[in-house]
């Protein structure tokens, strides 16, 4: 696996479309990390760019408020800045939705066996991970995290 710094990206790619991943707390508490970077290469996509953080609450605002004021905002800012979470660049052809293929569907009970959600999701909430859902949001959230 090869890793670039995040001030090393470059607009143009060298492996097909970019998108945006964040492996969740609950997730990297559990140790699931080096599973789920395994389903994502076995995927035939590549990491371009990686590092470990935790966010703030204020990020987490930020990065999901196009959901504030819906019921189950509270908890997941609080979810999301609870413990540290990996952000990645991933990089592929058609990098959008071989990423949310590989992913599976949000409910990990309804997500499609050996998908990384079915794998390591526990519950809606704490679904293992992260993945844009288009490369407008892929382009908005490498940005946020990858500047």
């Amino acid at each position: 696996m090869k890793y670039i710094l995040p001030l090393l990206l470059v607009t143009a790619s060298l492996f097909g479309d970019q998108t945006f991943s964040m492996i969740k707390p609950t997730a990297v508490k559990e140790h699931h990390i080096g599973g789920i970077i395994d389903a994502i290469e076995k995927a035939n996509l590549t990491i371009v760019a990686l590092k470990m953080q935790t966010i703030s609450k204020e990020q987490a605002e930020a990065f999901y408020g196009e959901h504030k004021g819906k019921p189950f905002y509270p908890e997941l800012v609080q979810m999301m800045s609870s413990g540290p979470v990996v952000l990645m660049v991933v990089e592929g052809d058609n990098a959008v939705p071989a990423l949310r293929k590989v992913v599976g569907s949000t409910d990990p009970k309804k997500a499609d066996a050996g998908t990384i959600r079915a794998t390591f999701g526990k519950s809606v909430g704490e679904n293992a991970i992260h993945a844009s859902d288009s490369s407008e949001s892929a382009a908005r959230e490498i940005a946020f995290f990858f500047n």
